[in-house]
């Protein structure tokens, strides 16, 4: 049996699930955005692997943690990074049947807010360094852990706040968001818009005397909801989308309404830039509602990204699944954007559970997933910096 192998054979699911489960029970809810509550359980966990581990605070309770193990390989062995985000999304108490913040094993699940996304890949990518020294097979690589906040936002005080002070140095990276154990190499962005349609307003009773901003509100969102903004599909993520998913406007039902506001969410493909996508989307409105008066203020953009589904890394993590994790695209993005794109890191987004799982009531992650993902990171720490680097 070789080093991979022995690692793998190492790793312990009911640990790992044990641990996702206690980080689960740390409440980082974002909004409203504080992750201290979980510093200790990992502080402590990767120190007694033997991390060096840092506190980033980007803003007051939006903390990260870096650990660092160093590797048995010679002087300028490359580092391997796991980046993985500590924040979850709010939860409706009432909607759930299981404490979200319970961290619930049952019935070869785990259940609670952040056990899919994503403190079940932490856990798991965690577990196969711990299986790795328990076997005795040391990382030839330096193994770090980036466990950051504020993905769930956007990554401002997290991930982006690491990238703009220089924080963040390495050979590959992986982002163990869900996904299904496979492995993602590419992702939509996303631009969020505020549209703001303006009318004239009159009496309800003669419409004419007016002109409603909601009907012209309502022929932009026919025109925009689903549309097919044309060029060719790409080959993992199909072509780009667009939903109206808010809509404000009027005074009172006797009032032809002077304004009008609808929220967007428009994903874009790798490489389409901010203002190619407004451009694209003005041009639908305008073509839509020619005389139309309005306004379109960007609210937040984030870039799409990819990596080469040849390159070298990913060939690398296909090995350490045992060659069974096809390559993916994903429609939603991750922090993994920052990597590629400003530092040109080649990362792979691999972890357990399915994204249709995160952000619903009853979150859960399967503990077979949980054992399969941990057992992937024991061999690919084990491989990378070595021969098959």
């Amino acid at each position: 049996m070789n080093d991979a192998e022995l690692a793998a054979a190492a790793v312990d699911g009911w640990r790992c699930a044990q641990l996702a489960a206690a980080m689960v029970r740390c409440d980082t809810r974002n909004p409203p955005g504080d992750e201290t509550s979980i510093l200790p359980l990992l502080s402590d966990t990767l120190s007694r692997l033997g991390a060096s581990v840092e506190i980033f605070e980007a803003a007051p309770k939006r903390t990260s943690l870096l650990a660092s193990v160093t590797g048995t390989g010679p002087p300028g062995r490359p580092t391997l990074l796991v980046n993985g985000h500590l924040d979850v999304v709010p939860v409706v108490e009432s909607e759930w049947t299981l404490p979200p913040f319970g961290g619930v094993i049952r019935d070869g699940r785990l259940y609670g807010r952040g056990a899919c996304d994503m403190k079940g890949g932490i856990a798991a990518a965690i577990e196969g360094l711990r299986a790795c020294l328990d076997a005795a097979v040391l990382p030839r690589c330096d193994v770090t852990f980036h466990l950051v906040a504020d993905e769930e936002t956007g990554g401002r005080w997290g991930t982006e706040a690491l990238t703009a002070a220089g924080r963040i140095a390495a050979d590959a990276a992986v982002v163990p968001e869900p996904s299904e154990l496979q492995i993602g190499v590419a992702e939509r962005g996303v631009l969020l818009a505020e549209i703001t349609v303006s009318g004239r307003a009159a009496h309800g009773s003669d419409p004419g005397a007016g002109h409603s901003a909601i009907a012209d509100a309502a022929r932009v969102v026919e025109a925009l909801h689903g549309a097919d903004f044309g060029g060719p599909d790409h080959p993992l993520l199909g072509r780009p989308s667009c939903n109206v998913g808010q809509i404000d406007g009027g005074t009172a039902p006797n009032i032809v309404a002077s304004s009008c506001v609808l929220r967007i969410d428009r994903r874009v493909l790798p490489g389409q830039a901010c203002e190619d996508v407004v451009e694209e989307l003005e041009a639908v409105i305008r073509r839509a509602v020619p005389d139309i008066d309005y306004t379109f203020e960007v609210t937040a953009f984030a870039a799409g990204s990819e990596l080469a589904s040849d390159d070298p890394f990913v060939d690398l993590v296909a090995q350490a699944t045992g060659d069974r994790s096809p390559v993916r695209g994903l429609n939603l993005g991750s922090d993994a954007r920052f990597l590629r794109n400003d530092l040109g890191i080649p990362t792979v987004v691999y972890g357990p559970g399915s994204i249709t799982m995160a952000h619903r009531r009853d979150e859960y992650v399967l503990m077979t997933e949980l054992l399969e993902a941990a057992m992937t990171f024991a061999r690919l720490f084990a491989r990378f910096g070595g021969d098959h680097t």
